[in-house]
């Protein structure tokens, strides 16, 4: 019985790299690589028609940036998964492409298996980084973060549901402003810049693990 192929599309603006990728890609059975794009305004814009599982997709292009396409792509397109294919392994990159909900970060130079290894464990809905990242994150992971209070807790918890900045204020009892103010410090403590980075971030951390009862 065949199995459906994994639909990956490739955004890098290197030809020769895109190109490498693809080929490597494409030795497996149960890989397709439905395109290969040279910025982030090209996914952007076919994402929705492309429609596929996985985005390989480069941190520094011309134009709108890796970080800034993750973004809009998850704004519009929450269940996408992201890879990060980048040269650059310093942990303030890697923790940037995470917390704008990049579900994983390959560094380029990495063995050609292990692209796919990446690919395969973001499709079964887990982060993957690989080796040299791991070890490149992992002191910047340990530093003192400041501690959410109670009240942001709480609203994290209805912003990772979905709730709109004005729905949140109505069912907490308070102002509009002081839920864009929570928000704006929840952002600032975590490191995260996207309203998709904080959904992810309250999964990854079981914030909204048997909480459903309660709302």
């Amino acid at each position: 019985m065949s199995t459906a192929c994994i639909r990956i599309a490739i955004v890098d603006d290197h030809p020769m790299v895109a190109e490498g990728i693809q080929s490597i890609l494409e030795s497996y059975d149960d890989v397709e690589v439905i395109a290969t794009l040279s910025d982030g305004q090209q996914i952007i814009d076919r994402a929705e028609a492309l429609n596929p599982d996985v985005i390989l997709l480069d941190l520094n292009m011309p134009g709108i940036g890796g970080l800034s396409t993750t973004e809009i792509l998850l704004e519009r397109r929450p269940g996408t998964r992201i890879l990060i294919l980048s040269m650059h392994d310093s942990p303030e990159y890697i923790s940037s492409a995470l917390s704008h909900g990049a579900m994983g970060y390959v560094l380029k130079d990495v063995p050609t298996d292990e692209i796919k290894i990446a690919i395969d464990t973001v499709m079964q809905g887990q982060r993957y980084l690989c080796t040299g990242a791991q070890g490149s994150l992992e002191p910047y992971d340990k530093s003192d973060r400041e501690q959410l209070t109670n009240r942001e807790q709480t609203i994290l918890l209805q912003l990772a549901q979905g709730q709109s900045n004005r729905e949140v204020a109505e069912v907490l009892d308070i102002s509009v402003r002081t839920v864009e103010t929570h928000r704006k410090n929840i952002k600032r403590k975590l490191g995260i810049s996207s309203t998709a980075g904080l959904t992810r971030y309250a999964l990854e951390h079981g914030v909204l693990q048997g909480t459903g009862a309660k709302l």
